[in-house]
Protein backbone atom coordinates (compact mmCIF):
# COMPACT_ATOMS: atom_id res chain seq x y z
CA UNK A 1 0.00 0.00 0.00
CA UNK A 2 0.95 3.40 -0.92
CA UNK A 3 0.21 4.60 2.90
CA UNK A 4 2.36 2.33 4.71
CA UNK A 5 5.68 3.61 5.50
CA UNK A 6 8.59 2.67 4.37
CA UNK A 7 10.84 1.25 7.34
CA UNK A 8 14.62 1.54 5.75
CA UNK A 9 18.10 0.43 7.46
CA UNK A 10 21.15 2.53 7.67
CA UNK A 11 22.97 1.31 5.20
CA UNK A 12 20.05 2.26 2.48
CA UNK A 13 19.57 5.46 3.70
CA UNK A 14 23.60 6.36 3.50
CA UNK A 15 23.40 4.72 -0.05
CA UNK A 16 21.39 7.46 -1.33
CA UNK A 17 21.99 10.05 0.55
CA UNK A 18 25.10 9.98 -1.37
CA UNK A 19 24.71 12.61 -4.49
CA UNK A 20 27.01 10.39 -6.71
CA UNK A 21 25.73 6.94 -8.78
CA UNK A 22 25.04 3.94 -6.88
CA UNK A 23 28.27 1.72 -7.16
CA UNK A 24 28.38 -1.16 -8.72
CA UNK A 25 31.46 -3.26 -8.89
CA UNK A 26 34.26 -1.82 -10.86
CA UNK A 27 32.15 -0.35 -13.60
CA UNK A 28 30.60 2.53 -10.99
CA UNK A 29 27.21 2.30 -12.66
CA UNK A 30 24.02 1.29 -10.30
CA UNK A 31 22.73 -2.40 -10.53
CA UNK A 32 23.95 -4.89 -12.88
CA UNK A 33 25.61 -3.76 -16.06
CA UNK A 34 27.17 -4.53 -19.36
CA UNK A 35 30.49 -2.24 -20.29
CA UNK A 36 28.29 -0.10 -22.88
CA UNK A 37 24.96 0.47 -21.10
CA UNK A 38 27.49 1.23 -17.80
CA UNK A 39 29.57 3.47 -19.84
CA UNK A 40 26.36 5.45 -21.01
CA UNK A 41 25.42 5.82 -17.65
CA UNK A 42 28.40 7.13 -16.57
CA UNK A 43 28.27 9.67 -19.52
CA UNK A 44 24.95 10.81 -18.77
CA UNK A 45 25.76 11.67 -15.23
CA UNK A 46 29.42 12.43 -15.50
CA UNK A 47 28.33 16.11 -16.65
CA UNK A 48 26.70 16.48 -13.61
CA UNK A 49 29.26 16.58 -11.21
CA UNK A 50 30.47 20.44 -11.85
CA UNK A 51 27.29 22.68 -12.18
CA UNK A 52 27.73 26.17 -11.27
CA UNK A 53 26.14 27.10 -7.94
CA UNK A 54 23.10 29.27 -8.32
CA UNK A 55 21.69 28.13 -11.31
CA UNK A 56 17.52 27.68 -11.47
CA UNK A 57 16.05 23.99 -12.22
CA UNK A 58 16.16 25.05 -15.80
CA UNK A 59 19.47 26.40 -16.44
CA UNK A 60 20.56 23.73 -14.31
CA UNK A 61 18.88 21.23 -16.66
CA UNK A 62 20.25 23.05 -19.75
CA UNK A 63 23.54 23.27 -18.81
CA UNK A 64 23.92 19.57 -18.09
CA UNK A 65 23.40 18.57 -21.60
CA UNK A 66 21.48 15.13 -21.47
CA UNK A 67 18.03 16.63 -20.45
CA UNK A 68 17.30 18.05 -24.04
CA UNK A 69 14.10 16.27 -24.73
CA UNK A 70 12.78 16.83 -20.66
CA UNK A 71 14.01 20.69 -21.47
CA UNK A 72 11.95 20.67 -24.36
CA UNK A 73 9.00 19.36 -23.35
CA UNK A 74 8.75 21.55 -20.47
CA UNK A 75 9.48 24.57 -22.92
CA UNK A 76 6.16 22.92 -25.44
CA UNK A 77 4.43 22.61 -21.93
CA UNK A 78 4.77 26.05 -21.34
CA UNK A 79 6.69 25.14 -17.76
CA UNK A 80 9.73 27.47 -18.07
CA UNK A 81 8.40 30.44 -15.74
CA UNK A 82 7.14 28.23 -13.01
CA UNK A 83 9.99 26.29 -13.10
CA UNK A 84 12.05 29.24 -12.53
CA UNK A 85 10.18 30.27 -9.96
CA UNK A 86 10.85 30.69 -6.44
CA UNK A 87 9.73 27.15 -5.30
CA UNK A 88 11.20 25.10 -3.83
CA UNK A 89 10.71 22.59 -6.28
CA UNK A 90 12.11 18.44 -6.23
CA UNK A 91 12.26 17.56 -9.80
CA UNK A 92 13.03 13.57 -10.48
CA UNK A 93 14.52 14.47 -13.76
CA UNK A 94 14.35 11.70 -16.65
CA UNK A 95 17.44 11.66 -19.08
CA UNK A 96 17.78 11.70 -22.75
CA UNK A 97 18.16 8.03 -22.55
CA UNK A 98 14.89 7.85 -20.14
CA UNK A 99 12.98 9.36 -23.08
CA UNK A 100 14.18 7.38 -25.82
CA UNK A 101 12.92 4.41 -24.03
CA UNK A 102 9.03 5.27 -24.35
CA UNK A 103 7.09 3.63 -27.60
CA UNK A 104 8.31 5.02 -31.02
CA UNK A 105 6.42 8.09 -31.59
CA UNK A 106 5.56 8.77 -27.92
CA UNK A 107 7.85 12.00 -27.57
CA UNK A 108 6.76 13.16 -30.74
CA UNK A 109 3.01 13.15 -29.72
CA UNK A 110 3.14 14.70 -26.40
CA UNK A 111 5.05 17.47 -27.82
CA UNK A 112 2.25 18.21 -30.70
CA UNK A 113 0.32 21.66 -29.41
CA UNK A 114 -3.19 19.86 -29.26
CA UNK A 115 -1.92 17.63 -26.06
CA UNK A 116 0.18 20.34 -24.05
CA UNK A 117 -2.59 19.28 -21.28
CA UNK A 118 -1.25 15.44 -21.47
CA UNK A 119 2.32 17.17 -21.55
CA UNK A 120 1.54 19.04 -18.43
CA UNK A 121 0.36 16.70 -16.46
CA UNK A 122 3.20 13.83 -16.97
CA UNK A 123 5.67 17.08 -16.34
CA UNK A 124 4.52 18.30 -13.33
CA UNK A 125 3.77 14.38 -11.96
CA UNK A 126 7.90 14.81 -11.81
CA UNK A 127 8.01 17.46 -9.63
CA UNK A 128 7.52 17.06 -5.62
CA UNK A 129 7.01 20.81 -3.87
CA UNK A 130 9.61 21.27 -1.69
CA UNK A 131 13.20 20.94 -1.69
CA UNK A 132 13.28 16.74 -0.52
CA UNK A 133 16.72 15.50 -0.40
CA UNK A 134 17.57 11.85 -0.77
CA UNK A 135 18.04 11.65 2.86
CA UNK A 136 14.60 12.85 3.51
CA UNK A 137 13.16 10.54 0.30
CA UNK A 138 14.23 7.07 1.87
CA UNK A 139 11.92 7.91 4.63
CA UNK A 140 8.99 8.03 2.57
CA UNK A 141 6.97 5.69 0.72
CA UNK A 142 5.01 8.35 -1.30
CA UNK A 143 5.15 11.68 -2.18
CA UNK A 144 2.65 14.19 -3.23
CA UNK A 145 3.44 15.99 -7.02
CA UNK A 146 2.31 19.18 -8.81
CA UNK A 147 0.17 16.82 -10.82
CA UNK A 148 -1.96 16.22 -7.24
CA UNK A 149 -1.39 12.12 -7.72
CA UNK A 150 1.39 10.65 -5.53
CA UNK A 151 4.86 8.68 -6.84
CA UNK A 152 5.73 5.88 -4.48
CA UNK A 153 9.14 5.34 -3.59
CA UNK A 154 10.85 2.06 -2.58
CA UNK A 155 13.82 0.75 -1.84
CA UNK A 156 14.91 -2.65 -3.58
CA UNK A 157 17.91 -4.12 -2.70
CA UNK A 158 20.26 -1.39 -3.33
CA UNK A 159 18.24 0.49 -5.76
CA UNK A 160 15.85 3.54 -4.97
CA UNK A 161 12.93 3.13 -7.15
CA UNK A 162 10.15 6.33 -8.18
CA UNK A 163 7.52 4.38 -9.18
CA UNK A 164 8.97 2.24 -12.04
CA UNK A 165 11.94 4.33 -12.22
CA UNK A 166 15.42 3.74 -10.57
CA UNK A 167 17.31 6.80 -9.14
CA UNK A 168 20.66 7.39 -10.70
CA UNK A 169 21.96 10.26 -9.64
CA UNK A 170 20.65 11.97 -6.31
CA UNK A 171 20.55 15.64 -4.71
CA UNK A 172 21.62 18.45 -7.55
CA UNK A 173 21.19 21.34 -5.63
CA UNK A 174 20.08 24.35 -7.92
CA UNK A 175 18.88 28.01 -6.13
CA UNK A 176 14.86 27.43 -6.77
CA UNK A 177 15.28 23.46 -5.47
CA UNK A 178 17.09 19.85 -6.07
CA UNK A 179 17.17 17.27 -8.60
CA UNK A 180 17.23 13.63 -8.48
CA UNK A 181 18.23 12.08 -12.03
CA UNK A 182 16.20 8.52 -13.32
CA UNK A 183 16.24 6.48 -15.81
CA UNK A 184 12.85 6.06 -16.80
CA UNK A 185 9.69 8.27 -17.54
CA UNK A 186 7.47 7.87 -14.92
CA UNK A 187 3.62 8.23 -16.17
CA UNK A 188 0.79 9.58 -13.97
CA UNK A 189 -2.76 7.32 -14.18
CA UNK A 190 -4.66 8.70 -16.90
CA UNK A 191 -8.12 7.19 -16.05
CA UNK A 192 -10.96 8.82 -14.65
CA UNK A 193 -12.55 7.35 -11.48
CA UNK A 194 -15.23 5.34 -13.38
CA UNK A 195 -12.50 4.13 -15.83
CA UNK A 196 -9.88 3.15 -12.93
CA UNK A 197 -13.27 1.05 -11.88
CA UNK A 198 -13.81 -0.38 -15.10
CA UNK A 199 -10.62 -1.59 -15.87
CA UNK A 200 -10.13 -3.08 -12.37
CA UNK A 201 -13.34 -5.81 -13.35
CA UNK A 202 -14.11 -6.01 -9.54
CA UNK A 203 -16.67 -3.00 -9.68
CA UNK A 204 -19.61 -4.03 -11.88
CA UNK A 205 -22.04 -3.07 -9.19
CA UNK A 206 -20.69 0.24 -8.02
CA UNK A 207 -20.85 1.36 -11.99
CA UNK A 208 -23.97 -0.06 -12.66
CA UNK A 209 -25.15 1.46 -9.58
CA UNK A 210 -23.68 5.23 -10.85
CA UNK A 211 -25.10 4.51 -14.28
CA UNK A 212 -28.29 4.25 -13.10
CA UNK A 213 -28.18 7.19 -10.70
CA UNK A 214 -27.41 9.44 -13.12
CA UNK A 215 -23.70 9.80 -11.45
CA UNK A 216 -21.04 8.13 -13.76
CA UNK A 217 -21.02 10.63 -15.92
CA UNK A 218 -20.35 13.55 -12.41
CA UNK A 219 -17.44 10.72 -11.47
CA UNK A 220 -15.82 11.34 -14.84
CA UNK A 221 -15.68 15.12 -14.37
CA UNK A 222 -12.33 17.04 -13.13
CA UNK A 223 -13.12 16.49 -9.73
CA UNK A 224 -11.15 15.10 -7.97
CA UNK A 225 -12.84 13.45 -5.85
CA UNK A 226 -12.28 10.65 -2.84
CA UNK A 227 -14.50 7.12 -3.68
CA UNK A 228 -14.57 4.76 -1.15
CA UNK A 229 -15.27 2.24 -3.53
CA UNK A 230 -17.49 -1.32 -2.72
CA UNK A 231 -16.28 -4.02 -4.37
CA UNK A 232 -18.92 -6.62 -6.26
CA UNK A 233 -18.81 -8.61 -3.17
CA UNK A 234 -19.28 -6.07 -0.76
CA UNK A 235 -22.94 -5.45 -2.73
CA UNK A 236 -23.46 -9.18 -2.37
CA UNK A 237 -23.43 -9.14 1.18
CA UNK A 238 -26.76 -6.86 1.46
CA UNK A 239 -29.74 -8.14 2.21
CA UNK A 240 -31.15 -10.44 -1.40
CA UNK A 241 -32.80 -8.11 -3.37
CA UNK A 242 -31.56 -4.62 -1.89
CA UNK A 243 -29.37 -4.24 -5.46
CA UNK A 244 -32.35 -4.79 -8.02
CA UNK A 245 -34.79 -2.21 -5.78
CA UNK A 246 -32.02 0.27 -5.34
CA UNK A 247 -31.46 0.30 -9.55
CA UNK A 248 -35.38 0.56 -10.53
CA UNK A 249 -35.94 4.31 -11.40
CA UNK A 250 -38.23 5.02 -8.61
CA UNK A 251 -35.60 4.32 -6.07
CA UNK A 252 -32.84 6.78 -8.40
CA UNK A 253 -33.20 9.63 -5.80
CA UNK A 254 -32.21 7.17 -2.62
CA UNK A 255 -29.61 5.28 -5.05
CA UNK A 256 -27.48 8.33 -5.84
CA UNK A 257 -27.79 9.66 -1.65
CA UNK A 258 -26.02 6.50 -0.93
CA UNK A 259 -23.18 6.27 -3.74
CA UNK A 260 -22.92 10.00 -2.39
CA UNK A 261 -22.36 8.90 0.77
CA UNK A 262 -19.18 7.28 -0.38
CA UNK A 263 -17.05 10.24 -2.19
CA UNK A 264 -15.86 12.86 -0.60
CA UNK A 265 -14.60 16.24 -2.22
CA UNK A 266 -10.84 16.52 -3.31
CA UNK A 267 -8.32 13.67 -3.41
CA UNK A 268 -7.84 12.31 0.04
CA UNK A 269 -5.20 10.06 1.04
CA UNK A 270 -5.14 7.21 3.46
CA UNK A 271 -2.84 8.86 5.54
CA UNK A 272 -4.55 12.24 5.31
CA UNK A 273 -7.98 10.65 6.24
CA UNK A 274 -7.07 9.11 9.18
CA UNK A 275 -5.80 11.71 10.54
CA UNK A 276 -8.60 13.71 9.73
CA UNK A 277 -10.70 10.95 11.27
CA UNK A 278 -13.62 12.67 9.43
CA UNK A 279 -14.66 13.21 6.36
CA UNK A 280 -17.45 14.48 5.00
CA UNK A 281 -19.31 13.07 1.76
CA UNK A 282 -21.22 14.81 -1.33
CA UNK A 283 -24.60 12.97 0.74
CA UNK A 284 -23.88 15.36 3.18
CA UNK A 285 -23.30 13.63 6.36
CA UNK A 286 -19.47 12.66 7.63
CA UNK A 287 -17.78 9.08 7.63
CA UNK A 288 -15.61 8.24 10.31
CA UNK A 289 -11.97 6.75 9.52
CA UNK A 290 -9.66 5.20 12.04
CA UNK A 291 -7.43 2.29 12.59
CA UNK A 292 -9.29 -0.88 14.73
CA UNK A 293 -6.35 -3.63 15.57
CA UNK A 294 -4.13 -2.48 12.90
CA UNK A 295 -7.04 -2.80 10.24
CA UNK A 296 -8.11 1.07 8.18
CA UNK A 297 -11.80 1.54 8.60
CA UNK A 298 -14.24 3.85 7.14
CA UNK A 299 -17.01 3.47 9.36
CA UNK A 300 -17.94 0.20 9.88
CA UNK A 301 -16.49 -1.13 6.65
CA UNK A 302 -12.61 -2.46 6.06
CA UNK A 303 -10.39 -0.63 3.80
CA UNK A 304 -9.10 -3.88 1.71
CA UNK A 305 -6.43 -1.56 -0.60
CA UNK A 306 -5.60 2.32 -0.51
CA UNK A 307 -4.33 5.26 -2.85
CA UNK A 308 -5.70 3.95 -6.27
CA UNK A 309 -4.63 6.99 -8.37
CA UNK A 310 -6.82 8.18 -10.85
CA UNK A 311 -6.79 11.38 -13.52
CA UNK A 312 -9.52 13.00 -11.40
CA UNK A 313 -8.92 11.62 -7.93
CA UNK A 314 -8.01 8.57 -5.56
CA UNK A 315 -10.00 5.44 -4.71
CA UNK A 316 -9.71 3.14 -1.37
CA UNK A 317 -11.75 -0.21 -1.72
CA UNK A 318 -13.84 -0.85 0.97
CA UNK A 319 -15.77 -4.51 2.19
CA UNK A 320 -18.81 -3.13 2.84
CA UNK A 321 -21.85 -0.79 1.22
CA UNK A 322 -22.02 2.22 3.69
CA UNK A 323 -25.19 3.39 4.12
CA UNK A 324 -25.73 7.17 5.47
Amino acid sequence: MKASTLILSLSAAGMLASSSAYACGTCGCSGAKTASSCSSEKTQTASLSAFRGGDDIVDTAINAGSFNTLVAAVKAADLVEALRGDGPFTVFAPTDEAFAKLPAGTVETLLKPENKAMLVSVLTYHVVPGRVLASDVVTLSDAPTLNGQQVTIAVKGDKVMIDNARVIKTDIETSNGVIHVIDNVILPSSLNIVETAADAGSFTTLIAAAKAAGLAGFLQSDGPFTVFAPTDEAFSQLPAGTVETLLKPENRDKLAAILKYHVVPGRVYAKDAVAAERAATLEGATVRVSINDGQLRVNDAAVIKTNIDTSNGVIHVIDQVLLP
